[in-house]
């Protein structure tokens, strides 16, 4: 029976060793005929300027309307891909030994493009499309990367200067107070962001259809407000809308990215159905010509939290607290408590040498559910990652990336011990 349950965690286990690219668009750099360190402290993670070149709708700013638009400067296009080694181990509490796999793979791929449309009119394309084989999960000619647009934007800057952009579409979104997209970290990842619920549709870390308004206030504020469905890109069956809000205050110069100190709070407020009415055996599951359903007896969900960005030298320590709430509707494991969890980690990031060549990061997860779920169950992680960066002055986008994740799991008397670990080619062009 152990070594069933073993075998089990291995192969649910599996899908962390395949890494998830991150967002990074050498195009930009082509385009202007900067260094990618212009954007980014190292790709993919964003600098301050990155980060205000992000918010302004890929302009730089003060240069808007000057710019060449998609159609006078080469095609936006870029890829992001790896290839390199994976292994994974697992060992519960009273197992003698660790169960272990690895080998060699292929990382998926990602096909980016952004640009300026029209004076303030900028879009973002990301997708992901479908790979069979070979992939890293070793599952031959089965879907090992669904085909997906995981970005699909088109961005109104400057309305007010600065004080309001307006991102239309399919996005990241603004609680989103550090990037999952643009993480260093190809296999540890912010465990909390991908923290499912009982018989809950949302992930925080989902990126999601909807609008959203933004924009840099004075002495350094920022805001985020949104209106989205909360589902990412699966229907939401239900005429409610999710709302969201996202403030921070950077003192110093810079936006806390790579300067500057940064705080920030975030809520997000959204229902989604709990029943379904009957219907005809003739009659279309989704009526809605855009795929959805009708649903009713909508109940809501939560999610509150805070962060820091503190900058020093070259050193960057970023800390998030996210607090979720689930109605009780939504709780398969005790129908007359609403679920609640706690989670969040703290990293720090050192980059290095001439260009930020060298990248070294430390991070700690922890995800705690309420004390009777016994079969989503605690998260502890620890990761440590070192990436070395090849290329001439104006394309530093090959990365050498060293990454290491021990990962305990309790779920009621279950305890698992994890190490996950890849040494990779990361590269974009």
């Amino acid at each position: 029976m152990k070594k069933i349950a073993v075998l089990l965690l291995v192969l649910i286990a599996l899908p962390l060793v395949i890494p998830s690219p991150g967002q990074a668009i050498p195009a930009f750099a082509r385009k202007y005929g900067f260094n990618c360190m212009m954007c980014h402290t190292a790709y993919p993670k964003l600098n301050d300027w990155g980060q205000r070149y992000r918010d302004n709708g890929y302009q730089l700013p003060g240069q808007e309307g000057k710019e060449k638009n998609v159609f006078d400067s080469p095609t936006p296009l870029a890829l992001r891909t790896g290839t390199g080694y994976n292994g994974y181990s697992a060992k519960p509490k009273d197992a003698d030994s660790y169960m272990t796999t690895g080998g060699f793979g292929l990382m998926g791929l990602d096909l980016l493009a952004a640009g300026v449309l029209h004076k303030n009119i900028s879009v973002l394309v990301i997708y992901t499309p479908r790979i069979d084989e070979p992939f890293a999960d070793y599952t031959g000619t089965s879907e090992a990367q669904p085909g997906a647009l995981e970005s699909a934007s088109i961005i109104f800057s400057n309305i007010v200067p600065s004080m309001l952009n307006l991102r239309v579409g399919r996005f990241e979104p603004a609680y989103h107070q550090f990037s999952s997209k643009r993480s260093y970290y190809l296999l540890g990842g912010y465990e909390v962001y991908g923290y499912p619920t009982p018989n809950s549709g949302f992930l925080f870390d989902d990126n999601q259809v909807g609008i959203e308004a933004t924009g840099h206030l004075n002495m350094g504020f920022k805001y985020g407000l949104g209106v989205v469905n909360g589902t990412g890109a699966s229907p939401d069956n239900n005429k409610f809308k999710d709302m969201y809000l996202s403030l921070s205050q950077t003192i110093g110069a810079g936006d806390g990215q790579s300067a500057g100190q940064r705080i920030g709070a975030f809520a997000y407020y959204g229902k989604q159905p709990t029943t379904f009415p009957e219907r005809h055996p003739f009659e279309p599951a989704s009526p809605a010509p855009t795929g959805e359903g009708a649903g009713g007896s909508n109940k809501p969900y939560y999610r509150y939290g805070g962060s820091a960005s503190l900058n020093w030298r070259t050193f960057n320590l970023e800390a998030m607290y996210v607090r979720g709430l689930d109605d009780k509707a939504f709780n398969m494991l005790d129908e007359t408590k609403d679920y609640e969890y706690d989670g969040g980690f703290v990293e720090l990031d050192y980059a290095g040498l001439w260009n930020n060549r060298l990248v070294a990061s430390a991070l700690y997860n922890w995800v705690t559910p309420p004390d009777y779920d016994e079969q989503t169950g605690s998260i502890n992680s620890y990761s440590a990652l070192v990436r070395y960066y090849f290329g001439d002055w104006t394309a530093v986008n090959v990365a050498l990336h060293g990454e290491y994740t021990y990962r305990t799991w309790e779920a009621g008397e279950t305890e698992v011990a994890e190490n996950i670990y890849s040494l990779l080619v990361d590269f974009a062009f």
